[in-house]
């Protein structure tokens, strides 16, 4: 009868449960569907294993960084919801994803608020701005 409690514990040993190349790495993406879509796309006649992760990994931190520069203009215009305009408010006030994002143009997305300077009213002098310069006038003579 000892000899069966021996034999689960091997038997338990050999079972390994299966882990996926995402869990391994420790991504959310789905790190076998880009590596499939590396090998279909006809990138390159070879794709090393690590390929995939690496571009996996490279994914999933600017889709991250995106999302929590969107997260934060949302909560500005005290919206719950992301919207078109917060990615395109996040991406272009970033200065690193605007310039990978340069060429791209967000659907619904707007522009950013901006009025030229020259475009402003000038600044006209006060009351009290006005009677210091006659003050002054008056101490010369």
């Amino acid at each position: 009868m000892s000899g069966r409690g021996k034999k689960l514990v091997v038997a338990a040993a050999k079972t390994k449960k299966s882990m996926s190349r995402s869990a391994r790495a420790g991504l959310q993406f789905p790190v076998g569907r880009v590596a499939r879509l590396l090998r279909k796309g006809n990138y390159a006649q070879r794709v090393g294993s690590g390929a995939a992760v690496y571009l996996t990994a490279v994914l999933e931190y600017l889709s991250a960084e995106v999302l929590e520069l969107a997260g934060n203009a949302s909560k500005d215009n005290k919206k719950l919801r992301i919207a078109p305009r917060h990615i395109q408010l996040a991406v272009r006030n970033d200065e690193e994803l605007n310039t990978l994002l340069g060429g791209v143009t967000i659907s619904e997305g707007g522009v950013l608020p901006n009025i030229q300077a020259q475009l402003l009213p000038k600044k006209t002098k006060g009351p009290r701005e006005a009677d210091h310069s006659k003050e002054i006038q008056s101490q010369e003579f």
